[in-house]
């Protein structure tokens, strides 16, 4: 078995399209390799800014031989009268045999000719010679770009390529126009501490031959490196290094050989928000901040930049890199004086020249939405007094730093700064908190909003963004979704079931819809329509991912052909989530067992009839003169215990009441449908058959308090 190195040699890659392209490789080069039925015992895929390697190991000398089998035409198309037709000869030249070499089979079809063929395999370096183009120039990527005066594509200029199979170089070349690049063992080591080429003498010995060239090709080791450097150095400036993931995926990328070096800025910048510092080290300089201790918002006045230089000038890297950031600071503090100058409140005329929309206006008009929808969510919520002043404050404010210098430079510090500005103008602590706040939760696994009023400004911004963008007809479909009303609408559900919020969000979409700008809604009904169906499919989604309930359990609450459960779910967003938690439990306790039969029997019957599911209420709708079997009366007066039960349970909330009633009255059910007590349900009295029906109808509809039993899978 033999090794195999590719390593493609290239002018500055960006950081992105290292890791892009390794990943590709990962997949791409197996696959390839195992159509072409090479399967090696590893493939290691490496990544620098100047290079790609792969190292595949355990490969054979050859393909293995294999035996091939081929379908033809059809023994009538393939003779006439005994003679081999064109259909016959054609197929033999095809796969390279003489008709002497057919065999006849019988399929369902009729009687077919079939070639068997044994294949030789061909030498691996014919095969590898061939596949390794595609692998370069089928990588993809964003903004590739062409050299030289060739048609060929890539992230950056081909400049050296290593191949090599064990200890010889495998002859490839790669032709661009007037440029060629022809395989070697040579590569290249570290700019500045080993510029003279490296020569590879084997496929196996690649990693460690360019390490020695001070180039760490493993991402992984780089990592490493990186990070041990990186706590080392804070440390030793009394402080703990804040590596941001995304961050150092990037730094991973943008070093061959990285060293941790340790700068210092005035300490006076400390006086500026440590989120614009961060900002300004993390976005612009690729710096990692240092903070007090592990939990503090607080920074020391140094960072932790990842040379690629020489580790002896480490001082002069510092002080080079110094003498940036704080030029950089210099305009962050800038940036945040000059904002304070004025109140937070005297930015929302300049919301004006800001578009949410171009067919819903300013940010200026979306803040007035706010401030109504928010004061429609305070009144539902019973919000009032301070607390409600306060929200429709916020909610007024909300967007007003988005016109300020800083978030202009930084908009990834929307809210952030408006809390900070809030502030200094004087605003009350929970509206500053709600201005940072309403964005929350920015991802699936973001912190959601803590303050009530911080919740209800959030909610309101998602609405009105999900009614604006629902009624240019912008729905997301399939995988685009560019306003992401996804996770907006994920957000207003989790937002409400996180804090407890009773919220009727129907009546709140069908308030906005009709409130909403006149012109801009064309359907009211129809928009409806489509925001409801929206939120019940997030619902669904989040119960079952979220939540862990069982698909089917999901449907008996949120309802799969019923449009009753879904208003129910929208009217009462903590009501639905809490069925389906129940029901989830009281499956895997095995009490759902006790009742389900029952119930699910009952509904099924019911059907039959024509009683109103609303109906609880046993007194009006039965008439105890047609019972003719003890079991109805008994029935009856099951049912007449379960009303004050079920009313309880749903008042309350606490279905366990419910399903312990349902379960007390299972064996008077059992006893009206079987043994010598039974009764014919369908009677061929009308009265009595409707008496029936309804009893049935009735237990139904108390089980439908809690969930759609028929959507329960057993």
């Amino acid at each position: 078995m033999a090794t195999f190195l590719l390593e493609v040699g290239t002018e500055e890659l960006p950081a992105g399209f290292v890791a892009s392209a390794i990943a590709q490789w990962q997949t791409k080069i197996p696959a390839s390799l195992s159509e072409h039925f090479l399967k090696p015992s590893a493939v290691n895929v490496y990544g620098t800014p100047r290079r790609l390697a792969v190292v595949i190991e355990g490969l054979p000398e050859r393909q293995p031989d294999r035996v091939e089998e081929a379908k033809g035409p059809s023994v009538q198309a393939a003779f006439k009268d005994g003679q081999p037709t064109k259909a016959a000869e054609g197929f033999a030249r095809s796969r390279g045999v003489s008709v002497a070499d057919f065999e006849i089979r019988k399929t369902d079809k009729g009687e077919f000719i079939f070639v068997q063929q044994t294949i030789p395999g061909r030498p691996t370096t014919d095969v590898l010679t061939e596949l390794i183009p595609d692998w370069i120039f089928k990588l993809e990527g964003k903004r590739f770009m062409r050299w030289g005066d060739g048609d060929q594509r890539f992230s950056r200029p081909i400049r050296w390529l290593v191949a090599l199979w064990d200890e010889a170089v495998l002859p490839l070349t790669l032709v661009n126009g007037g440029e060629t690049v022809t395989s070697d063992r040579l590569s290249k080591g570290h700019r500045i501490l080993h510029p003279e080429p490296v020569k590879i003498p084997s496929a196996s010995l690649y990693v460690t031959t360019l390490r020695k060239a001070f180039i760490e090709v493993d991402p992984a080791e780089r990592r490493q490196v990186i990070q041990e450097q990186t706590v080392a150095a804070a440390k030793r400036v009394g402080g703990v290094a804040a590596v941001n993931p995304s961050l150092l995926d990037e730094v991973v990328d943008l070093v061959e050989y990285p060293t941790a070096v340790v700068g210092q800025f005035d300490p006076e910048f400390l006086e500026v928000p440590a989120e614009v510092l961060v900002m300004e080290m993390e976005s612009h300089q690729r710096y990692f901040p240092v903070r007090k201790s592990e939990n503090s918002p607080d920074l020391l006045p140094y960072f932790i930049t990842i040379s690629n230089g020489d580790p002896a000038k480490s001082d002069i890297i510092a002080e080079g890199n110094g003498r940036v950031i704080r030029a950089r600071l210099s305009d962050g503090r800038y940036f945040f004086e000059s904002d304070r100058k004025q109140p937070l409140e005297s930015y929302l005329p300049k919301l004006e020249t800001v578009t949410f929309q171009e067919a819903l206006g300013s940010m200026r008009a979306k803040s007035d939405r706010l401030v109504s929808i928010a004061e429609q969510l305070c009144d539902q919520l019973q919000i009032t007094g301070t607390a409600k002043s306060h929200v429709l404050r916020a909610a007024l404010l909300c967007k007003a730093d988005l016109v300020t210098q800083m978030v202009g430079e930084f908009p990834e510090l929307q809210g952030v700064m408006g809390e900070k500005y809030a502030r200094t103008s004087g605003e009350p602590e929970a509206v500053a908190l709600a201005i940072a706040e309403h964005y929350l939760p920015k991802g699936a696994s973001d912190s959601l909003p803590q303050t009530q009023t911080g919740q209800v400004v959030g909610l309101a911004d998602r609405i009105d963004t999900l009614v604006g963008i629902f009624s240019l007809g912008m729905i997301p479909s399939g995988s685009s979704d560019p306003f992401a009303l996804r996770r907006a609408a994920n957000a207003i559900v989790n937002i409400a079931w996180g804090a407890n919020l009773p919220l009727n969000l129907d009546q709140v979409l069908q308030n906005v819809i009709a409130d909403y700008p006149t012109g801009t809604v064309k359907d009211t009904t129809a928009l409806h329509h489509q925001l409801r169906d929206f939120f019940l499919a997030r619902i669904r989604t989040l119960l079952q991912e979220d939540q862990g309930i069982d698909y089917d359990l999901v449907n008996a609450v949120v309802g799969e052909n019923d449009a009753e459960y879904g208003d129910r779910a929208l009217q009462d967003v903590l009501d639905v989530r809490d069925r389906a938690l129940f029901l989830q439990s009281i499956r895997n306790n095995k009490t759902l067992d006790a009742i389900y039969e029952t119930v699910n029997r009952s509904a099924r019957l019911a059907k039959q009839g024509d009683l109103d599911t609303a109906a609880l209420d046993p007194k009006p709708l039965i008439d105890p003169k047609q019972f003719e079997k003890s079991s109805e009366q008994a029935f009856y007066d099951a049912l007449i215990q379960l009303v004050p039960k079920t009313q309880a349970a749903k008042a309350e909330r606490n279905y366990q009441k419910l399903v312990d009633a349902l379960a007390n009255a299972a064996p008077v059910v059992s006893r009206f449908f079987d043994g010598e007590d039974s009764v014919l349900v369908m009677a061929d009295d009308p009265a009595v058959r409707r008496n029936r029906l309804n009893l049935l109808g009735l237990l139904r509809n108390h089980a439908r308090v809690l969930a759609d039993f028929g959507a329960i899978v057993k």
